[in-house]
């Protein structure tokens, strides 16, 4: 008699499963749809885990104990209480949810990971984890409680729980949870219930370090475009040099990320006239935030394309344990283990970091009233205090991305009665990096605000193509300020401009 895949029509074609960060949220919403639609790698798995229990094969965490109870095997009568006992007894993390875009990306990193084919879960509970993606289904998932070891145990078990009925989901509204029961039954689903292995598929992987590794890299990608157009924009405010982006500087110092900062600073700064007017002047050389911008800038980039890397790999690869191979083998490893993803992590917030470092550097020297601009930026100081705070601000975000980047990775502390005597700690490099995203977006808000009022006072005079046409979308949303002003308000609007990516878009294409 043939197998369930074997009687399914294997003519058909399964979509690549390659997922990127530039393309992430597209190509996980094709991932699946066809997933939906074609479910056969799954069965296929499925079947070898069937074939080994009829085998009375021991296999870790299917018919056995989890963690230091790996020896202690468990009756076949008891396989499906095992898996829905190991979902409540794990779900115990705690702290503020998870944000909602986060805990939706894990779900769908979760049915990319588990149809990819070699996990071994039942095609219902799969179904099920389809249906929350079909119906927007989100589970409420506490951000703290996993150690990045046997991948994200505790918040994979919150995110899961809503499948057999228990735990919470985000309301409609996103305004905040409800019972998962409550979610089931207005969509018209029921809980479905766990067979052997489900549970440990279910909770074993690195989705909670991945989401947000992927969710920041994926808005970094034009973070880092932004802070090269606001280097711009200060440097032709204060009236710098276009010198030291000249090619052959970089030509033989050929760091990659480099090279690409200096020439997207010269296209910025194309047919300058702010530039022709003080092109012999003394002045010989400017701050390092200014002309080492290619430099910062581009060692940040170098960085986050090896982060990239990382997480693409990962977002590519299966992460449970054990793990289940066509040949009939079912094999235990350490797959789950989230090193890979805790030094990328650690080093992806170092590298966002410094792009706000240098560019409070830059805002500061904004303020300091060289070169023709007005002290604080305003003319009439003294009554007004001008843009003297925003300064305040993006100087302690920097100081607080100092703290947040001390490296989790470096940290172990032992789990399971010693069992998981290493741990990596991703989880906590991958909450700390999100705050880092927060703050950079916050810095570079207050360097936009700043540099397009410094840059109304080079008027009549334009600045390069590319400064121009950034100043004047900021200009759309924001107002020059000629007296005090609720200025939180202006930060917050350029926060949004940036987080948008149509800014930066917008000027890079032009």
């Amino acid at each position: 008699m043939l197998r369930a895949w074997e009687r399914h029509d294997q003519s058909q074609t399964f979509m690549n499963p390659a997922v990127t960060i530039r393309n992430l949220h597209t190509d996980l919403d094709q991932r699946w749809r066809a997933l939906k639609t074609d479910s056969l790698v799954v069965v296929r798995s499925r079947s070898v885990v069937a074939a080994a229990l009829e085998r009375d094969e021991a296999i870790y965490g299917v018919n056995t104990g989890f963690g230091a109870l790996a020896s202690q095997r468990i009756g076949d009568d008891q396989l499906g209480q095992l898996q829905r006992n190991l979902l409540l007894s794990h779900a115990c993390g705690t702290g503020e949810p998870v944000p909602v875009e986060i805990s939706r990306l894990m779900v769908q990193l979760k049915i990319h990971a588990l149809g990819l084919g070699q996990s071994g879960i039942s095609l219902p509970v799969f179904e099920q984890l389809l249906r929350f993606a079909e119906h927007d289904i989100v589970p409420w998932i506490p951000s703290r409680g996993s150690v990045g070891a046997s991948g994200d145990l505790a918040p994979l078990a919150h995110m899961s729980l809503p499948l057999i009925g228990h735990g919470q989901c985000w309301k409609p509204d996103g305004s905040g949870p409800e019972p998962a029961a409550a979610a089931l039954q207005r969509h018209g689903l029921k809980p479905v219930e766990p067979g052997a292995k489900d549970g440990l598929a279910l909770i074993n992987g690195t989705q909670l370090m991945l989401a947000y590794g992927a969710f920041v890299l994926n808005r970094a990608l034009h973070l880092v475009e932004a802070a090269d157009v606001l280097g711009a924009m200060s440097l032709e405010a204060l009236q710098g040099s276009a010198r030291p982006f000249d090619p052959r500087i970089h030509a033989v110092r050929p760091h990659p990320g480099q090279i690409r900062v200096a020439e997207h600073i010269r296209r910025l700064l194309a047919d300058s006239e702010i530039l022709q007017s003080h092109r012999d002047c003394g002045k010989v050389q400017d701050p390092y935030c200014l002309r080492c911008i290619p430099q910062v800038h581009g060692a940040s980039r170098d960085a986050l394309d090896h982060c990239n890397a990382v997480i693409e790999r990962e977002l590519n690869s299966v992460t449970d344990n054990p793990l289940v191979f066509d040949d009939g083998d079912i094999i235990s490893g350490g797959n789950f283990h989230g090193q890979p993803l805790a030094l990328a992590l650690d080093y992806a917030a170092i590298a966002l970091a410094e792009l706000a470092s240098i560019s409070e550097r830059r805002t500061y020297l904004l303020l300091e009233g060289h070169d023709g601009l007005p002290k604080l930026l305003m003319k009439d100081t003294g009554i007004n205090s001008g843009f003297m705070i925003p300064q305040y601000t993006a100087a302690a975000l920097v100081s607080e991305n100092k703290v947040l980047c001390h490296p989790a990775s470096v940290d172990s502390i032992p789990t399971s009665l010693g069992q998981e005597d290493h741990v990596s700690m991703g989880s906590i490099s991958a909450l700390k990096l999100l705050s880092v995203l927060h703050n950079v977006e916050h810095v570079l808000a207050v360097e936009m605000l700043t540099a397009s009022q410094a840059l109304d006072f080079r008027a009549p005079l334009k600045p390069g193509r590319g400064v121009q046409l950034a100043h004047r979308q900021v200009r759309e949303q924001v107002n020059h300020a000629d007296e005090d002003y609720e200025v939180g308000a202006d930060i917050d609007a350029c926060t949004r401009l940036l987080r948008s990516g149509t800014w930066v878009e917008a000027v890079t294409e032009a």
